[in-house]
């Protein structure tokens, strides 16, 4: 039986009426809380720009350099992508950069894709792709996977190329990154079950805990159909934490007192999934202290 983990992922996204997001120094003080409380990994999101009709634009810090600041000042914890975007991203620069901050964290690193989403607006004022998204990050794959593992990729696809590239130079860890797939459809399910050390989604308003384990079910089949041992990968769920407010505030969130949170926690332990990733909300060092004891509670099991 895997270890059961918890996960930190840090605040860089414009929350509220006022767009506040963590300066530099904010950030990298929580990171190193979040390694002090014991947190099993860090990861930074990877957002560009939120555009809501009728709401001021939330523009977010850029994930991978969030992500290459957390490596220089941890030492114990993994960290991590909670999860790259293959949409708005060269499939063979994102296999370059995944090696990059393996190296720079030691062989720390968890690389964490997805296929995107282009909402409305935000893909189209960076002149990124907007459409194909799942068929985009099936060829992206086509070209991570083989520089991952192999250190070299030859493909030609509709939306991406490598030709005779080379994964160089490698880093402390070549061919054994654990990559980590999210989606919470049946393509993300299945593009998981091909390829992931570690499958992720994200606890949605409307998700029971009986949909989450079933899931799972529904994953494990897709493993047995790619011939791949269920058991060989990691089951990971990512929800927003509210300490300072009361269950049930919020469908989808996990809030209320330490022995609230932390049997919402153990709950999606025993519905399968061995990694639960919290971002809390308000994205403050307050809240984030808020959450020492659900730690401590979980890891005293």
């Amino acid at each position: 039986m895997r270890e059961f983990q918890l996960g930190a992922v840090l605040p860089i996204l414009q929350e509220g009426a006022d767009r506040h997001v963590p300066s530099g120094s904010e950030i990298i003080a929580q990171a190193r809380r979040a390694e002090e409380l014991g947190f099993d990994t860090i990861w930074a999101p990877d957002e560009l720009l939120w555009r809501i009709e009728g709401e001021a634009p939330r523009g977010a810090w850029d994930g991978v350099s969030v992500v290459g600041a957390v490596a220089a000042v941890t030492t114990r914890a993994t960290i991590g992508t909670w999860v790259l975007s293959a949409l708005h991203r060269n499939p063979g620069i994102l296999a370059k950069t995944a090696e990059t901050l393996d190296a720079l964290s030691g062989g720390r690193f968890i690389f964490g894709l997805g296929a995107g989403h282009p909402d409305p607006g935000q893909a189209n004022a960076f002149g990124l792709p907007e459409t194909d998204t799942f068929a985009r990050f099936e060829e992206a794959l086509e070209i991570i996977v083989p520089l991952l593992r192999d250190g070299r990729a030859d493909f030609e696809g509709r939306f991406h190329a490598a030709r005779e590239l080379v994964q160089a130079p490698r880093g402390p860890r070549p061919g054994a990154i654990p990559l980590m797939i999210g989606g919470n459809g049946p393509k993300g399910l299945r593009l998981a079950a091909r390829h992931a050390d570690i499958y992720s989604g994200y606890l949605t308003r409307s998700a029971t805990i009986e949909d989450l384990r079933q899931r799972l079910v529904d994953f494990d089949a897709m493993c047995a159909d790619v011939g791949r041992d269920p058991a060989s990968i990691g089951r990971s769920m990512g929800a927003y934490v509210r300490p300072f407010e009361p269950a049930g505030s919020r469908p989808g969130n996990l809030s209320g007192t330490t022995d609230e949170i932390a049997g919402r926690i153990r709950e999606l332990r025993r519905a399968g999934y061995d990694r639960v990733e919290l971002t809390w909300q308000p994205g403050t060092m307050e809240a984030l202290e808020a959450l020492a004891p659900v730690v401590e509670s979980i890891r005293a099991d």
